[in-house]
């Protein structure tokens, strides 16, 4: 089944070529040209609430004739709808990468890359690529628990002392990358690579991806402070990277050595 890709655009022009390129290249595209008529195509039959079922993506334009796309995306989490969110833009600025990726965006993209980008970007994110290195294997239902953190692959969720950390697609793909390479230094690229593609360069210069994978780990720390003032798992090294420490190796005065010590997958 093609993966069900929703797009709201106001050019019209832009959004029936787009429907048609992403139909070319294996979606399933519904078009809309505005938030309204895309809150109504999402809402449940009984009204209660919005469907996450209706989409795998939303492809939502920046620029909205009645409304900016960056303000639809809090009000749609706000009605509890998770669906994946990316922007398309004319005005890649960081700034406005930035806060779209703050308000929970898995991705920015400049409208002049083209829907070739736009279709593998999209197939990155509903099916991540595996690490580099090996990783723990998991089937459906499966957790993988590494000391206070539990996290559920099939529906990439990441639970910190038994509480949600709500990480978007994109955050949850990162955590996972480096608990799969747990205690290893993961490079910036590598990072990078893991929530886009090899040689993909974003960013000012050659090794501007630097700077997206430093507010992504920002964004992902503050989330696991709100929850524990005390978390540290997420380690930098100047100029190479970060890794996710060892339960292992944390303090023996640590008051959660009486928890699991180690990666383990259950069965559920």
């Amino acid at each position: 089944m093609p993966a069900r890709v929703v797009l709201v655009d106001d050019d019209e022009a832009f959004r029936e070529a787009a429907t048609g390129e992403l139909e070319d290249l294996g979606f399933a595209v519904t078009g809309f040209p505005d938030a309204k008529s895309l809150i109504q195509y999402l809402t449940s039959a009984d009204g209660a609430g919005l469907d996450d079922s209706a989409a795998d993506i939303l492809v939502v334009d920046w620029c909205l004739e009645r409304t900016l796309g960056i303000d639809l995306l809090p009000d749609l989490r706000r009605r509890g709808c998770r669906i994946p969110v990316i922007f398309l833009t004319g005005m890649s600025m960081p700034a406005n990468e930035t806060l779209a990726l703050d308000r929970g965006a898995v991705d920015f993209i400049d409208k002049t890359r083209g829907m070739s980008v736009l279709a593998r970007r999209i197939r990155l994110i509903l099916q991540p690529p595996t690490a580099a290195t090996p990783t723990p294997t998991t089937k459906g239902g499966d957790e993988i628990i590494c000391g206070n953190l539990t996290l559920k692959p099939k529906v990439n969720r990441a639970f910190w002392r038994g509480r949600d950390v709500m990480l978007t697609v994109t955050e949850f793909s990162i955590v996972e990358f480096m608990v799969a390479n747990l205690g290893e230094h993961v490079t910036y690229r590598a990072i990078y690579d893991r929530v886009h593609w090899s040689g993909f360069i974003a960013g000012s210069g050659e090794d501007g991806y630097r700077t997206n994978v430093r507010s992504s780990i920002k964004r992902i720390r503050s989330k696991f402070n709100a929850i524990d003032r005390g978390f540290a798992e997420i380690e930098n090294f100047a100029a190479f990277g970060y890794r996710w420490r060892d339960p292992t190796s944390i303090d023996a005065l640590s008051s959660d050595m009486d928890g699991p010590e180690d990666i383990r997958i259950t069965h559920g």
